[in-house]
């Protein structure tokens, strides 16, 4: 009886470790290898646990329309400074449309800490400078005339 009971001992041993299968570790995050799927999942969990909130800037409708009209009109000068590059000029008395230049020779706009003078001397290229009023640092950005 020693051997059998030994035999089936081998033998029950043996068919355990037959149907023993790997262990296969899958991510959960998709940054590593995970299911794409999860990616929403993960976001939102992170952000229902983010305890920093960013800092909301309350403006003033008055700062909210000076904003608005210096990009207005910064839009224009930019839509303008194009139009003198490429040559595209109109004649006021004939196009009803034709909106005269904003800014002439040499014209200077302040917006905030910032000085923008269009500086159209040369006929090869259109120059505008913008200074930082409190730094003093200069920035020159010359736009060639192709008309």
């Amino acid at each position: 009886m020693n051997i059998k009971t030994s035999v089936l001992v081998v033998f029950l041993l043996a068919a355990s470790w037959v149907n023993a299968s790997e262990l296969v570790y899958t991510p959960i995050n998709p940054s590593f290898g995970g299911n794409p799927l999860n990616g929403n999942f993960l976001l939102g969990k992170a952000q229902a646990q983010n305890k920093h909130k960013a800092k909301l800037n309350k403006k003033s409708y008055a700062e909210k329309f000076q904003e608005s009209l210096e990009r207005a009109y910064i839009n224009k000068m930019v839509r303008e400074i194009t139009d003198l590059a490429f040559g595209e000029t109109c004649d006021v008395a004939t196009d009803t449309e034709c909106d005269p230049s904003i800014f002439n020779e040499d014209s200077i706009f302040t917006s905030g800490d910032y000085l923008i003078e269009i500086i159209t001397s040369n006929t090869d290229s259109i120059t505008v400078q913008i200074t930082n009023s409190l730094t003093g640092e200069i920035t020159l950005i010359e736009v060639p005339r192709f008309g």
